[in-house]
Order: C-alpha cells, then structure tokens, then sequence
C-alpha cells in the first residue's frame, strides 16, 4: 500500500552522507542538533526513494538490524528471533509488573469483572532472569498475538473459549501446566514470594525455563515466512510529524470519570512530553512503573484499536469477546498528534495496518507502541485534549 501526504523531520542533517545511509545510527546523537522540516508526497516516489524515508527491507549492518517492533536498531540476533507474547495482570493488587519496561509493543484489553489485562511484547530479554506475573488467557489476545507471530506465553486460560484455539497447531505457546492445556511447560513457571499479595499474583515466567520449553516443544525460534513487520516505521534520521493534524497530548482510553468499558477502574492515561517524544503512562492516580527498575513505562506511538464487544455465556463469568478481526475504527497517537483512521486485520497471521481517513497507512514513529482495544460502544468515552 503507497504512503502519502505526510511529514518528515529530516534529523542531523550535517550528519547524514545521504538519504539513503546505511550506517547504524547512534540513537542519542541527534537529539542536539539541528533539524530541518521536510514534506514529501510518497505516492510519486520510487521504491527506491521511498525506502529513504521509511524501513523496508531489514538489513544487517556490523552485526545489527532494525526492529520488526520498535523499528530501533538492535543486534540481529534479536532481531530476527521470534518475539514472546506474555499474558500479564494489571489490576491494583497486582502491580507492580517485573521486566514490563523492556516491551517492545504492550496490548491491553479489559477482561471479566472489568479491569484491564495486558500482553507484552519481549524480542529483548536476555539479560532478564524472569518476568512477571504471568495470567491466564483470553482468546483475543491470543488472536492478537498471532499478527506478530509470536510464542505466546500464559498461565491459565477460560477453558471454553481458548482450550481449542491454543491447543491448535496453529498456536506455539507456552503455557503453565492447568485443566485445559495439552501441551503444558511447567519447566518455564515458579512462584516468587511476595509479601501481601495473593498467590495469583505470584507466578513468573523464567528465562532459562521458557527458553527450554521452546526447545523441547520444537517450535521455531526466528521469525517464520509469514511474519513481515508490526508497522511501518520512518527510517533513521526522520521523523513522522503530522504537523497539520489534531494535537493531542493527553489520552484517555476510557474517558476521564466512570469504568468506561473496563478502563474506569485503573483510570489509565497516557501524557506526551515534547522534549523526549515520549508518552508516559499513568494510572490508578499514579506513574506506572517497572519493579526492576522503578523506570515509568514509556512508549513512542498509542493506538485505539475500536472492536466489536459482547459478554459471552455465560453471563455469570462475565467473560468478554472482542472481535479483532475485519476491520473498525482506530486513533493512532505518535508526536503528540492524532490520526484518525480505521485499523484492517483480515486474517490470523495478517499484520495489523492501520490507515488515515484516506485509506493511506498511518507510519509509525520508531520506538515502542501500546494499543488499547475497546468496545466499539465505549468508544464515545475516548478522551483526548
């Protein structure tokens, strides 16, 4: 699909030898220097020119490539390792989450009783002992994470809307030894004590375990043929500025008063600093924080992905269907703007592409994203200023 009729910052101009340079940039080098505004129509350009402005083909260059997440550079073998996709908890009694600050994209959709779940991301976790805690499974997460092609990784799951799906082969999981799962791989799980909280809460993914269950379950580890990218970023030394669109600064998923959805009860909302390009996730009345590092979580790009909603059966469950398929309306939040489009998802392992009002993709900012799902009728609650 061809990209047009949006803006680019042309970074360190004095620093770059061409348009087309495929040095591996220092991320930190160009927040100092001068930078120049460039608009460019990309429905009159050659491939060749488009790949400029934007990352195509992944290259290795000195051992490292770019991102299929995050669009940053990163050693190869990270790279092109297939990402894991961890079911973790975000109700109060839980948090804080260990290791979440080293997504690369992080989901978040409410689950029964009204509280949102996440599912993070992790292409970088080496040097990680564990991450956690680790929940159970939705179905549409598991959908969700079937566009990246990732392994997914839970603790428990709703038996009768996720046993089939997950014991499928089209799903490579590893998943915590429950009622429900034919294949478990317990050798990835243990519990950390934790003063005050409940045992739910106590169930942790380990590195070296899940690495071994991957092994021992025979799935691929890098990326498979069907996997092409989770967005399109802009390419090293640009910027995608939107300066002509909406600003919006401060989000609210589910509106600012009342569990709109199930996003009223952490309250959550995401701030944009203009210095770092950054939005910083807030919630429960306070910063959301990483136990590892105490770091506030980050991202570069907030999308609101707007789904068909429904309480299935049974109603006493209160468990909670989102149709993540087709298409619907998206708000996608990158350099402080918002584009207004429609996101498109046709099939499991299609990649998810999100489009502007005039059905052109929406090109993402390099760095990490969080995208919200929401019922299509709490979408009237979306706040923004």
């Amino acid at each position: 699909m061809r990209k047009q009729g949006w803006i680019i910052v042309l970074l360190a101009a004095g620093l770059l030898t061409g348009c087309g340079n495929k040095e591996t940039p220092n991320e930190t080098q160009t927040t100092e220097t001068e930078t120049t505004i460039v608009q460019e129509t990309l429905e009159t350009q050659t491939e060749e020119e488009e790949s400029a402005y934007i990352i195509t083909e992944r290259v290795e260059v000195d051992g490292k490539m770019q991102s299929y997440l995050t669009g940053e550079w990163k050693d190869a073998g990270v790279v092109k390792m297939r990402s894991m996709a961890v079911m973790m908890p975000n109700n109060k009694a839980s948090l804080p989450q260990y290791g979440i600050s080293r997504a690369s994209i992080i989901y978040e959709a409410p689950v029964e009783g009204r509280v949102t779940r996440l599912m993070a991301f992790f292409e970088d976790y080496d040097d990680l002992d564990h991450i956690g805690p680790v929940r159970s499974s939705r179905d549409y997460y598991v959908y969700e994470a079937m566009a990246y092609d990732a392994i997914y990784v839970n603790w428990g799951l709703a038996v009768p809307f996720v046993k089939d799906l997950i014991n499928s082969d089209r799903v490579d999981n590893v998943s915590q030894a429950l009622t429900g799962i034919s294949q478990p791989a317990s050798e990835a799980f243990g519990r950390i004590s934790r003063s005050g909280y409940s045992m739910e809460y106590t169930g942790y993914l380990y590195i070296n375990g899940y690495e071994s269950a991957v092994k021992r379950l025979g799935y691929e580890t890098e990326y498979r043929d069907q996997f092409v990218q989770a967005f399109t970023f802009v390419n090293d030394n640009y910027r995608a500025e939107y300066k002509e669109y909406e600003s919006a600064v401060k989000i609210y998923p589910g509106g600012t008063s009342g569990n709109r959805g199930g996003y009223g009860n952490a309250s959550p909302y995401f701030e944009y600093n203009e210095n770092d390009a950054l939005y910083y996730r807030y919630q429960y009345g306070g910063k959301q924080v990483d136990e590892m590092n105490g770091e506030q979580l980050t991202v570069s790009n907030v999308v609101f992905k707007i789904c068909h909603g429904e309480v299935r059966e049974p109603t006493n469950r209160d468990y909670l269907a989102f149709g993540v398929h087709g298409e619907g309306d998206a708000y996608v939040f990158t350099n402080g703007k918002v584009i207004k489009g429609t996101w498109i998802h046709e099939s499991d392992y299609d990649t998810n592409l999100f489009l502007d009002e005039d059905g052109n993709e929406i090109i993402f900012n390099r760095g990490k994203t969080w995208i919200c799902n929401i019922w299509k009728e709490y979408a009237e609650y979306i706040y923004y200023e």
